[in-house]
């Protein structure tokens, strides 16, 4: 897949899924439906188009898919499925490079309608970089930083996507 086509390919999850989202501060607003299946299928699209689009590679035996239920306002949580998808995989790709991917993906997501929520690129004892985005029409994240840095743990770049609350197709949404 060329790198076009992967950026293409995730703007188009991005955008269908960005559809279906209400963007309201009712607790009784629709969910945007999604079987888990398919959430953490475009979180793999997602990270796979942002390394593609970056120039690096991605340690596929480093991916970890947290599927966590979603908090109400008082900390309750709903019975009829809802969930929210933490997914995150890391790349080898030097320290040296981590603030190249952020500037380039900074660049990638502004254009395409992300806010960027954090950004920062370090240079002291060692290099590390982070960005982290939102859509604003769907409320998706994308994180993309510098991990492992301790004396253990080899410097590794992250590439993570995190799902607003959904709710599996098929389900009644409850109601608060």
């Amino acid at each position: 897949m060329s790198r076009t086509s992967g950026v293409v390919t995730l703007l188009a999850a991005l955008l269908l899924t960005a559809a279906c989202t209400s963007g309201s501060d009712d607790p009784n607003a629709p969910l945007p439906r999604k079987a888990k299946d398919d959430a953490l299928r475009w979180a793999r699209e997602s990270t796979a188009s942002m390394a593609e689009l970056t120039d690096v590679k991605l340690l596929p035996d480093t991916e970890k898919v947290h599927f966590e239920d979603c908090l109400g306002k008082n900390d309750e949580v709903a019975e009829d499925g809802r969930y929210s998808l933490f997914y995150y995989i890391y790349s080898p790709a030097p320290a040296t490079d981590h603030t190249r991917i952020v500037r380039r993906l900074r660049s990638d997501l502004t254009e395409r309608g992300y806010e960027v929520t954090a950004y920062r690129e370090f240079k002291n004892a060692y290099e590390s970089a982070m960005l982290w985005a939102r859509n604003k029409k769907n409320h998706y994240a994308v994180e993309a930083d510098t991990v492992g840095l301790g004396e253990d743990e080899p410097q590794r770049f992250s590439f993570a996507v995190r799902t607003p609350c959904l709710l599996p197709p098929g389900v009644k949404q409850q109601q608060f």
